[in-house]
């Protein structure tokens, strides 16, 4: 089974070194255990743009589609057994970061 593990943040880039140290830590177990897909730090929401083109509208509006305090300010794409296990990593990820981590299924392969 296939999990995104959403980082959730009020800022974009907001880690410390000592956190940065922790979350390569954490990579390098869910590479070692086989959990590892990919993982990846996201821009602020301010930097976004919104491309809406259902029949052929052309729309596209600068920042994000939902204003927000918190959002995913990165994310992990990992495999585990089950959804406790997910839940399990999460949690280590979680500290890792010292971030709320949201666990999201993947559906389909």
């Amino acid at each position: 089974m296939r999990f995104l593990l959403k980082v959730i943040d009020s800022k974009s880039r907001s880690g410390t070194s000592d956190e940065m140290v922790a979350i390569d830590e954490f990579n390098d177990m869910l590479q070692a255990n086989g959990h590892w897909i990919v993982a990846v730090g996201i821009d602020d929401p301010a930097r976004s743009v919104v491309i809406d083109n259902r029949a052929d509208a052309g729309l596209v509006t600068q920042g994000p589609v939902n204003d927000t305090t918190e959002y995913m300010a990165g994310f992990w794409l990992i495999k585990a057994d089950s959804v406790e296990q997910a839940q399990e990593l999460a949690t280590l990820g979680s500290k890792a970061c010292n971030r709320k981590v949201e666990v999201r299924p993947i559906l389909g392969n």
